[in-house]
């Protein structure tokens, strides 16, 4: 079986990315489709891949401003050459799933999130853009949204990374899913007894605006308890500027750094709502409680004053009187950390195996019937007309 993974951009080391690098160990002899490749930014079980880009790698500066070709995106994806292939498996949250597969083949999307900048946050985006693309977002959103529902139809199943996003899918699409949730390198990080754990509390990822960080930040100004903030983003500077002295913001920092304000912190506040939300599930592989707002993914990774606890409002006082929850719980940290083994790479890698075996299982015959049909270049041959009868 011939297979092909197909990503919306490679510049980094993501979530999304974290998927493609799980898909490659599953299917170590597949080939991988993107718009931009950034070799030196992914993982080498990536790169060990042959990776074939489209047309968007080669204008001036994609590697930076990818973003800024999202346009032409459509097109290039319906450029990309796929014969040959007997199962695509396209990753998707930027464009991806809208290349034209092939007959004979199986489409399955891995579905991060519909385009966040198209339709659900569309107007969150705009209202955060500049004045000449919030001028233009209108009618290039109408565009790209037509495009996107058009190519919904050309996938056969759709996986959701998460019970939010399967909701989105049948919401924009009106497409069933399944939900296997992404993988987590959960045995990365370290549980600590609870006497080493220090009188802070934790905050980390990108720092944007619909993560709403600023109600962190406002909360610890307040209460006068001590916050550490990890991340870069848009609002990194503005966090700064508005932090008080027990409000450390520390700004991207290497993993080990991470690693280690996880396994002492009081407890992650993710004031957020997520697609799915890796960052809780690293703080409980760390044994450590999740302060989360009842929204998004983490109402289906965190198990409420067990693994941690929820607020319902995304408000200043709300963070404030659910920190002050948490405090007074004795949380179990070897208890956290091994409910969060549900959500592990070993978990998610046998979980896709094991559903893509069942969609693919009625499959053999067509295919080995494609297969003999295709000439030399791939395609498969038109059958000449009937004659008519007596001609």
């Amino acid at each position: 079986m011939k297979v092909a993974i197909v990503h919306y951009w490679l510049v980094g080391m993501r979530g999304g990315e974290k998927v493609v690098e799980a898909l490659c160990r599953i299917y170590p002899d597949a080939d991988i489709f993107t718009h931009v490749y950034a070799p030196e930014a992914i993982s080498p079980e990536i790169r060990r891949h042959k990776v074939i880009t489209s047309f968007i790698n080669r204008l001036p500066r994609a590697r930076k401003l990818y973003q800024k070709y999202l346009p032409l995106m459509p097109l290039a994806l319906e450029q990309l050459d796929l014969r040959g292939y007997d199962l695509i498996i396209s990753s998707e949250s930027g464009p991806a799933k809208g290349i034209v597969p092939p007959p004979g083949s199986m489409h399955i999307c891995y579905c991060h999130s519909p385009m966040r900048y198209v339709w659900n946050m569309f107007h969150e985006y705009r209202g955060r853009s500049g004045f000449v693309t919030r001028a233009l977002m209108p009618l290039l959103a109408h565009y790209i949204r037509n495009w996107d529902s058009a190519s919904a139809n050309r996938v056969d199943h759709y996986i959701a990374n998460s019970e939010t996003v399967a909701a989105r899918l049948h919401r924009y699409y009106r497409r069933a899913s399944t939900v296997i949730h992404p993988p987590v390198d959960v045995d990365a990080f370290e549980v600590l007894p609870k006497d080493e754990v220090e009188d802070y509390c934790l905050m980390a990822g990108e720092l944007v605006g619909y993560k709403r960080p600023e109600l962190a930040v406002e909360a610890f100004n307040r209460s006068g308890r001590r916050l550490v903030v990890v991340g870069g983003g848009e609002m990194l500077n503005e966090l700064r500027r508005i932090a008080k002295p027990n409000v450390a913001i520390l700004g991207p920092q290497p993993f080990q750094t991470l690693r280690h304000l996880y396994s002492r912190c009081q407890a992650l506040i993710f004031p957020g709502e997520e697609d799915f939300g890796i960052v809780p599930v690293e703080a409980m592989a760390s044994g450590r409680p999740v302060v989360a707002f009842r929204r998004g993914g983490a109402t289906e990774t965190v198990v409420d004053g067990v693994t941690g606890l929820f607020f319902d409002e995304q408000s200043v006082e709300a963070i404030i009187e659910a920190e002050e929850r948490a405090r007074s719980i004795d949380w179990h940290p070897t208890e956290i950390a091994t409910y969060a083994r549900n959500f592990s790479i070993e978990v998610f890698e046998k979980q896709m195996a094991l559903h893509i075996g069942q969609l693919m299982k009625p499959l053999p015959a067509a295919m080995a019937r494609t297969r003999a049909a295709r000439g030399a270049d791939g395609f498969v041959p038109a059958k000449p007309p009937l004659l008519e009868q007596g001609a």
